[in-house]
């Protein structure tokens, strides 16, 4: 992961509309017709195909510097699989979170066997940098067989009602898809959800266990942050 600050050299838009047109898709289910319509009503007119491009060029970036910013991962991760449909053919989608429910990485893959799940492993593992102490996974069998190949030293607990965390974090993608109408290839649903699990969770701090004014204070921090990883705060582009 670069930990260059993004470069806006030869864009028209200051920066603060290139970060506030990214934030709108990836935080809210809208398509990029519906950002180009919000921009216009405040005034401001940007084509829809112009806030897709932003979007490609920025987005990881973006997503990756929230990623540094967060803690070290929990040493308890949860594990868990579903399917989507990409132009009507199944494919898997494979997620780790940790106890807090941070997303710690995911993969869009065509199968769901020992070999996949030994992927994910491989690469779970090169992602975070570290070795958990306890892995939590449904009954599947290829967990545990892709478990004692890669990673036999950890605990691995196999029971579908403890991992609740992982299945819970798959809600908001399961909306994205809706609202998108399904992904059109697995490179392009993996850039997505790449991008959309490292800025969304930035956005959605646990409201319900929080007051009115605590909400407030945390998402003004959470801005303030997103303002400067966007380089926002000042920074603008080149005519």
């Amino acid at each position: 992961m670069s930990s260059s600050a993004p470069s806006y050299a030869n864009h028209r838009y200051p920066v603060e509309i290139i970060a506030h047109c990214v934030w709108l898709y990836f935080r809210f289910p809208l398509s990029f017709r519906e950002v180009e319509e919000l921009m216009l009503e405040r005034g401001i007119v940007v084509s829809y195909e112009t806030v897709r491009r932003w979007c490609l060029k920025f987005v990881q970036t973006y997503a990756n510097a929230l990623r540094r910013r967060r803690p070290r991962p929990g040493d308890k991760w949860h594990l868990d699989e579903v399917f989507i449909k990409i132009r009507g053919v199944q494919k898997y989608l494979w997620r780790a979170v940790d106890a807090d429910g941070n997303v710690l990485d995911i993969l869009v893959q065509n199968r769901h066997d020992k070999v996949a799940a030994r992927r994910f492993f491989r690469r779970l593992l090169t992602t975070t940098g570290q070795v958990p102490r306890v892995i939590i996974t449904d009954k599947l069998r290829s967990y545990g067989a892709a478990h004692r190949e890669v990673m036999p030293s950890v605990e691995h607990r196999s029971h579908k009602g403890l991992n609740n965390r992982a299945e819970n974090s798959h809600q908001p993608t399961r909306q994205r898809e809706r609202t998108m109408k399904g992904f059109r290839s697995v490179g392009g649903a993996q850039r997505f959800l790449s991008a959309f699990t490292g800025i969304s969770p930035h956005f959605r701090p646990h409201r319900h266990l929080m007051t009115a004014g605590r909400y407030r204070f945390e998402m003004r921090g959470r801005f303030t942050i997103w303002n400067q990883i966007t380089s926002a705060a000042g920074v603008l582009a080149t005519a």
